[in-house]
């Protein structure tokens, strides 16, 4: 595999990491709907489409073609599409299920992009341990540092709102 594949896998697989926890906070935080739930959202959004576009000049799985994944692929751009215009029209309830399935889909396809043994990532953790543990500590530290900003930019905007 030549350098510029192996960059954009590991670039679709990077926001795909970083997705799957600020999807899940999105999901259990209280309250939903405040300024620093959109902010997280329009952050997880942004990765979602990169993800799920990404996803269409990876092919490695069946030799050059389109797997069942590119269809996951296609569902999530049509389902965050859709979730936005539920929001935008008032539809909570069809906005949260929409984006609940589009974190579970992200959530299932990264189970099984990587239970398959001769897939990059289990095969970067086990040929080069040190380097896959500093990755992974990078995204979770870039997990982190979105959802810091996340705070600072609400809470500088709740603080410029009430003198």
């Amino acid at each position: 595999m030549s350098d510029a594949p192996t960059a954009l896998v590991a670039a679709h697989a990077a926001a795909a990491v970083v997705a799957i926890p600020l999807g899940g906070v999105q999901l259990l935080r209280r309250p939903r709907g405040d300024a620093r739930h959109r902010v997280v959202g329009r952050a997880w959004v942004v990765l979602m489409v990169w993800v799920a576009a990404s996803s269409f000049w990876i092919r490695d799985l069946r030799g050059g073609d389109f797997s069942w994944l590119h269809i996951l692929s296609v569902v999530t751009l049509v389902s965050l599409g859709y979730s936005l215009w539920r929001i935008r029209a008032g539809d909570v309830r069809g906005h949260a299920s929409a984006m609940l399935g589009s974190w579970l889909g992200l959530v299932i396809a990264g189970v099984f992009a990587t239970a398959i043994p001769d897939r990059l990532v289990p095969t970067f953790a086990v040929t080069e341990p040190v380097g896959f543990l500093a990755a992974c500590g990078a995204l979770v530290a870039t997990t982190v540092l979105v959802l810091a900003l996340a705070r600072r930019v609400t809470a500088a905007t709740t603080t410029s709102a009430h003198p």
